[in-house]
């Protein structure tokens, strides 16, 4: 396949089961191996990846659940409910989070760049976020992004151990592919790109 053929397979799967085919152990590979290899400001390497299977992965979904039904009104919450479990439904979650200790140490010893450092840690997340989407979509393997955060990140970090340096930044859930995505739209050319010679 071509590199366009594989962002063309990357869609958004909100319809997601646990019937994958590849056992916990390989797509926890695949994950970390498209985090190692996505790139970073300075190679700094900020980008920390919780991976969540089985009973770890329903606690998540659970926390989230739980969290917003003491945000939602009641009489709006059965459609929340419903989202946080076609979530659930799925194979599993991996956590991005970004190293809050490196980017204030590349801030302390990169200075004049100092204000630039939070701003290219966000650049890290999201390369290591696709990079690890078209990983799975390249295994057959549905999954949306979704933000939470930072509702969530204080049980969250309880929870699964996770260091207080450590800031949340998106949650991938990933599963079987149970209905493909819908028909997808793009703006017109000439309002997104502009071209000089």
């Amino acid at each position: 396949m071509s590199f366009k053929d594989h962002l063309l397979k990357r869609r958004t799967i909100y319809s997601i089961g646990k019937n994958v085919a590849l056992d916990e152990a390989k797509i926890e590979e695949i994950i970390k191996e498209a985090v190692r290899l996505s790139p970073s400001s300075f190679n700094s390497q900020t980008s920390r990846v919780v991976i969540l299977f089985g009973e770890s992965h329903a606690k998540f979904w659970e926390i989230v659940r739980e969290t917003l039904r003491k945000m939602v009104p009641a009489e709006n919450f059965a459609s929340t409910d419903s989202k946080i479990s076609s979530f659930a439904a799925g194979f599993g979650t991996a956590l991005f989070y970004e190293d809050q200790d490196v980017v204030k140490a590349l801030q302390e010893q990169f200075a004049l760049y100092a204000d630039n450092f939070p701003v290219w840690s966000e650049h890290s997340t999201g390369i290591a976020q696709f990079a690890t989407w078209i990983a799975l979509a390249e295994n057959n393997i549905g999954a949306s992004l979704q933000h939470y955060n930072p509702i969530i990140d204080e049980e969250v970090a309880a929870t699964f151990d996770v260091p207080a340096n450590w800031k949340l930044r998106a949650q991938l859930v990933f599963g079987s592919i149970e209905a493909p995505a819908g028909d997808k739209e793009f703006m017109n050319d000439a309002d997104r790109f502009k071209t000089f010679h």
